[in-house]
């Protein structure tokens, strides 16, 4: 007999949808630490509309955009939705995930009931001018974030997703790897190969901040695997080893060095001497680390605040920093000489196209690129999950947690 709600693992028979769904979600009276700011709740199951599919999750991808959700800054999101006039007065997040279609809904392509898929997390709309007029998707106005800007995510029992989210899954990955990284492969697909003339080309140094984070991790790989010479930048000798067994050339120690932070007064010619010393050194750490004195062609950021000045001075006359997130802050400072006169080019990078998701799932499923997940946690430990990554203490890699998957390692339903 099918029954209105069914525990977390308890398959539904396939197609029947039950009314009411476990879900990980966040409240606004809940805001604060992650840990806290997450509980489990029973909601009602979302029907899919127009073009969009329901998936019956099995594991899910943990990032840090549902750090700042269970924070309540820099943004409410659960304001931001309903003045928008959605009606949820709760936030499902998970930018990411793996399941099984369950659902669909009039006019959905590419997709049936009973396929396993991954998501992927930028949602658009399909109908815009902007879209119909060929352009990249991800430039649009009607881009947003699934899971954070936009509600039903990955983190319950059945997800809402637009059709063109689902990627297949391949056979060979396990649910909580298939649900790891294509958040993280996928931006830093776009930010090493997204930005023409500046593409990774074989032999081209690259910088690559946060080595040993989930973005770090997929960033050496991809930029090795193309031909480029990775260096990483981390905090430990542990994460050293871990990026160099990525593939990392070589790693600098950024806790070696104190210059970070928004640059001094140019007009205090003392303080800018100090600081353009200390940058100087850390580019002779670069050097060292390279085997050679080559500037990076490309650098890969997302720090922000802390480190854009050293990046745009180190970057190669002609070459880029693409970034993609201000982890540091965003008020980042640029000394315009460097940018003018030497030609480089600051470029932000958002997420990713359907064409770069796929190529990213492709390197991981043939091998070329191993996901690196690092931890698997469990549905109720989905707050804590995001607390370890807020108080930075994850493990070097990707993060997932289990959603009705009843296990880690499982390639296919039980």
């Amino acid at each position: 007999m099918e029954k209105s709600l069914y525990e977390l693992g308890e398959m539904p028979p396939l197609g029947s949808v039950p009314p009411q769904m476990y879900a990980s979600l966040i409240r606004q009276d809940r805001f604060g630490e992650p840990e806290k700011a997450f509980a489990t709740e029973v909601v009602d199951t979302p029907s899919p509309g127009r073009g969009q599919v329901l998936v019956w999750v099995m594991a899910a991808g943990i990032n840090y955009n549902n750090v700042w959700a269970g924070l309540g800054r820099p943004i409410d999101v659960i304001a931001a939705r309903r003045k928008q006039g959605e009606p949820e007065d709760f936030h499902i997040g998970g930018s990411e995930g793996a399941g099984v279609v369950f659902a669909v809904g009039e006019g959905v392509s590419g997709v049936a009931v009973g396929d396993h898929v991954m998501l992927s997390g930028a949602q658009w709309d399909e109908t815009a001018p902007d879209i119909r007029l060929g352009g990249d998707p991800t430039l649009s106005p009607t881009m947003r974030a699934w899971g954070y800007e936009s509600n039903y995510g990955s983190f319950a029992q059945f997800a809402l997703v637009r059709d063109y989210q689902c990627h297949p899954k391949p056979k060979n990955l396990t649910w909580e790897a298939a649900a790891a990284f294509i958040l993280t492969g996928g931006t830093a697909y776009r930010q090493l190969f997204g930005w023409a003339p500046n593409t990774v080309q074989p032999g081209d140094p690259v910088l690559i901040w946060g080595g040993a984070g989930g973005l770090g991790s997929m960033g050496i790989q991809l930029a090795r695997n193309a031909g480029g010479l990775p260096v990483a930048v981390v905090s430990s000798e542990e994460r050293a080893e871990y990026c160099r067994r990525l593939g990392a050339v070589g790693t600098v120690n950024r806790r070696e060095f104190d210059h970070w932070g928004r640059m001094p007064d140019l007009e205090d010619a003392a303080a800018f001497g100090a600081w353009m010393s200390r940058v100087r050194l850390f580019g002779r750490a670069f050097w060292e680390a390279l085997g050679e004195r080559r500037a990076p062609k490309v650098v890969l950021e997302h720090s922000g605040q802390d480190t854009i000045p050293t990046s745009m001075y180190l970057c190669d006359n002609g070459g880029m920093v693409t970034i993609c997130g201000g982890t540091s802050g965003y008020a980042a400072d640029v000394d315009l000489r460097f940018l003018w006169m030497r030609q480089k080019r600051l470029q932000g990078s958002h997420g990713f196209n359907q064409a770069q998701c796929r190529a990213v799932i492709h390197l991981v499923a043939s091998g070329q690129v191993d996901p690196c997940l690092s931890r698997v946690f469990g549905f109720e430990e989905i707050g804590e999950a995001h607390q370890v990554m807020h108080e930075n203490r994850q493990p070097p890699g990707n993060m997932a947690a289990l959603v009705n998957a009843p296990r880690p390692g499982l390639t296919t339903l039980a």
